[in-house]
């Protein structure tokens, strides 16, 4: 056992080909469940009669009312399941809109196409979004190329295949396919911010104004901006969600935002607050606490509690002496912690923090347990929603909780190191 340990501690389970191997095994697996579900189908739906891309069902019949100029119904429940029904039938399941208004613009553009034209581009175009963030941290952070026979390790930087086999294997790139939802665009949102923060502070800051329509993810982000005195990319971000705001009132109407308003309440009480989604579907510590039997003030309380921790962690962080790809990888991990709402799809906002610390031990050397850490984030995607489901026991939240403090341990032994000399890697 002891030989066992030893090896989850320093990684040395975590040969090249292994890595290999597992994205592999993962990704075959992964597309002959989407040619499954595509051989099986009828018509818009999936043989379990839930449209194909299931929660890109809201997506695109929130549109079809914006292109008929009625851009308010897709925030009352009722009338957006009626246009559900009336595209994908009267036994669809019912997929809520909880997106702000500006929002409604890429649904309008989206609703131009038949559905699964939409649908394949949405995916499409989004997925290459995500590709090219990854692409772009693996460039920025990974080692230089050294002379041949120096290190089995550097195949993974960006001089071959490796790192888009890992990330079009990673398991949450399949949930989200399979959702038809936004996790791609998110995370090329925030890890493309992070990339050009320092070089193109207004480009990151335009970047992350768009994350605005998932404010949840964005609860960090100020704080870090404002600590560490990015004010051009904080104005930035500031403006451009104005803009988007000003350009959805202008055309969408300022009642939309009342609906908008209405819709956020039913979004708080009926899917997070009593459970509706599936407390095994929520990958938070609020679902954490809910689902073992605690009380709603005693999950915002303890959820909050762990929130006001973040950020205090983050904004230490940020201020520290630590390198950037560990002060990267930490603000997107705790982005996802600090909300009680993200689903497992939007796991896939972990891809650019599993690459930034990729990179970084790549470079600098891993410490004791963070190989073992990044290999478990990765496949946790793949078991976090039906292991949960079953046993009643989470993972996705606990293990960030872990990996975030093994991020916090890193950046302590940087800063030391910066402060006092060099300290070794192992300890």
């Amino acid at each position: 056992m002891s030989g066992f340990i030893g090896r989850l501690r320093d990684g040395s389970w975590l040969t090249l080909e292994r890595a290999r191997l597992w994205a592999l095994a993962v990704l075959i697996a992964s597309l002959a469940g989407i040619v499954y579900v595509l051989a099986t189908a009828h018509g818009l739906n999936d043989y379990r009669g839930r449209p194909l891309g299931t929660d890109f069902s809201n997506v695109y019949a929130a549109g079809t009312y914006v292109l008929e100029g009625r851009p308010a119904l897709p925030f009352d429940a009722p009338t957006q399941y009626a246009r559900e029904q009336a595209i994908f039938g009267a036994a669809t399941p019912f997929y809520g809109w909880h997106y702000p208004p500006f929002f409604l613009f890429i649904a309008a553009v989206l609703a131009l196409l038949p559905y699964l034209p939409a649908l394949a581009l949405w995916q499409g175009a989004t997925l290459a979004l995500y590709l090219i963030c990854i692409r772009a941290i693996v460039g920025a952070f990974s080692p230089s190329p050294r002379p041949a026979g120096r290190g089995k390790e550097d195949a993974i930087v960006a001089r071959n295949s490796l790192w888009l086999l890992l990330a079009l294997a990673y398991p949450a790139v399949f949930i989200n396919l399979g959702h038809g939802h936004n996790g791609f665009l998110t995370a090329a949102l925030i890890g493309s911010a992070l990339v050009l923060l320092d070089r193109r502070p207004v480009a990151a800051g335009i970047l992350f104004g768009l994350l605005a329509y998932k404010p949840q993810f964005g609860l960090l982000i100020p704080l870090v901006l404002m600590a560490t005195g990015r004010w051009k990319t904080f104005i930035a971000a500031a403006a451009t969600t104005a803009l988007l705001v000003g350009a959805a009132t202008l055309v969408f109407g300022i009642e939309v935002w009342p609906a908008f308003l209405a819709s956020a309440e039913f979004t708080r009480t009926v899917v997070l607050e009593t459970g509706n989604t599936g407390w095994h579907k929520i990958q938070s510590v609020f679902s954490w606490v809910r689902m073992w039997g605690g009380s709603l003030p005693l999950a915002y309380a303890i959820q909050a509690a762990v929130t006001l921790a973040l950020a205090a962690a983050v904004i230490w962080l940020w201020r520290s002496t630590a390198s950037f790809p560990v002060k990267a990888a930490g603000l997107v991990i705790a982005a996802l912690l600090a909300t009680p709402y993200s689903l497992d799809y939007d796991l896939t906002v972990l891809a650019p923090a599993i690459a930034f610390l990729t990179a970084h031990g790549l470079t600098r050397g891993f410490f004791p347990w963070e190989k073992t850490a990044l290999a478990a984030l990765w496949l946790m995607p793949l078991v976090a929603r039906s292991f949960t489901e079953l046993t009643f026991v989470p993972i996705a939240a606990p293990l960030m909780l872990v990996a975030f403090a093994l991020l916090l341990r890193r950046a302590m032994k940087e800063t030391a190191e910066s402060q006092r000399g060099p300290l070794p890697a192992a300890f």
